[in-house]
């Protein structure tokens, strides 16, 4: 097959790579020609993906995928167009389509008969059939269904783990007619692999879950009943705190019961999925308020985390605060919607000083974050740990010399390490030393 990914970020380009590896002749196309020009040298353009380098250089070579930022060089001849391109979400959580709405508009400008478009970026209920396909057939002239096919197949994978995760998780697709249903699992049965999955109720593989309603409902609560969960898992930790109680064991005592499946607690949620997607069902569904309840939870804990530590500390006015970590998540170079930036904006309202650390990031990309950076070694009043990256459970007090109080946002420091410091661990009841 000829196959058009649009967008080429940390999602696109390797659905494009593995396509690729299948066999398939794959054209991307993205906005950004430094993108481009890098994916046509065989080199990947943001770091941290597993296997992404070798197999994007062995694709490349191959001469099986290719980039362009013409559209008119991908859309026309592909039999199939997969796209990626990124929804955001505005201040308030409403969704922000314009680029998708502009992506939507040059695939349907070049669009040909007997193509099938698949759309993978998460969106609200309802998008693909009441947006999507009027757009397409208004800028193609064609009819969805008779024409073209139209579905929606949503991505479920994490950045730093894509092609172990393309393999581990049943493909999720919807359609608007038997005939889309039909082209869109054919398509995803050629151009992925499947580990055995005795766990799951039917095989591993392309689940066709009858429309594409379903499809986007099905990508909307996933996530957001993590986030739900989260939220649940930190109003007990808040609870636990109060009441001198360690959530962590009770929360190891509660799953071991096989209906019981509590999250961990923790000092944020961030990223591009746990945070936005509860936003985007909230957007068809407002009156979900348990939804909306468990977002509310969740972001309130940095601010909490801040409380916790000023509460052992003392007054932080003028204490230099070592943020350990800028990333959303341990060993990914990702800042989207992380933890570090509500930390630090509490941090400066108490009157500290945060300073931030995270082995992935450079001191002048922390300061076009707008982050002040800070080195082990450096002195620090107190600390936060913000992401769990692995260097941060082999570090001690020596690493942030002068430091009175540190609070373990993700509980990854070594209790023996910090034995002879006051360590505060959300959720864990009161701080310890060497505990």
């Amino acid at each position: 097959m000829k196959i058009a990914v649009v967008a080429l970020g940390k999602i696109g380009l390797p659905l494009a790579v593995q396509f690729a590896r299948k066999g398939h002749e794959v054209i991307g196309v993205d906005v950004n020609g430094a993108t481009v020009a890098a994916v046509n040298a065989g080199r990947e353009p943001f770091p941290g993906e597993a296997d992404l380098d070798r197999h994007l250089r062995s694709t490349v070579d191959a001469g099986s995928l290719r980039a362009t930022t013409d559209y008119v060089d991908a859309i026309p001849g592909a039999d199939v167009v997969v796209v990626v391109v990124p929804l955001f979400v505005d201040a308030a959580g409403l969704p922000d389509f314009r680029w998708m709405d502009a992506a939507t508009r040059d695939i349907g400008r070049h669009l040909i008969p007997q193509t099938l478009v698949s759309y993978e970026t998460t969106l609200p209920v309802g998008t693909t059939r009441n947006r999507w396909k009027p757009l397409l057939e208004a800028e193609s002239g064609l009819r969805e269904g008779v024409d073209f096919h139209l579905v929606f197949s949503p991505e479920r994978v994490l950045t730093g783990r894509v092609f172990a995760d393309l393999r581990r998780y049943p493909k999720i697709v919807g359609a608007l007619s038997p005939e889309g249903g039909r082209r869109g699992g054919d398509f995803y049965r050629q151009v992925l692999d499947f580990d055995e999955r005795p766990d799951l109720p039917r095989g591993n593989g392309v689940w066709d879950v009858g429309s594409v309603e379903a499809a986007e409902l099905t990508k909307l609560a996933e996530t957001t009943y993590r986030d739900v969960n989260i939220g649940l898992a930190n109003q007990f930790a808040r609870y636990a705190d109060s009441a001198g109680i360690d959530i962590y064991g009770v929360i190891e005592a509660a799953n071991s019961q096989p209906y019981s499946h509590i999250h961990r607690p923790g000092i944020a949620v961030g990223g591009h999925c746990i945070p936005v997607y509860p936003q985007l069902y909230l957007w068809t569904d407002p009156d979900a308020d348990i939804v909306s309840a468990a977002r509310r939870a969740n972001l309130a804990m940095p601010a909490y985390a801040v409380e916790q530590l000023e509460k052992a500390y003392g007054s932080l006015q003028g204490a230099t605060v070592a943020v350990l970590g800028a990333a959303y998540r341990g060993g990914v170079k990702e800042t989207a919607f992380s933890g570090v930036f509500p930390v630090a904006d509490a941090l400066r309202r108490a009157g500290a000083h945060p300073r931030v650390h995270d082995p992935l990031f450079s001191a002048e990309e922390l300061k076009a974050l707008g982050l002040a950076a800070y080195r082990l070694g450096d002195h620090a009043d107190a600390a936060i740990v913000q992401a769990d990256h692995q260097l941060y459970r082999a570090i001690g007090p020596d690493d942030l010399p002068g430091v009175q109080v540190v609070l373990d946002g993700r509980r990854v420091l070594d209790p023996v390490r910090w034995r002879s410091t006051a360590r505060i661990v959300l959720g864990a009841g009161s701080p310890t030393r060497g505990q």
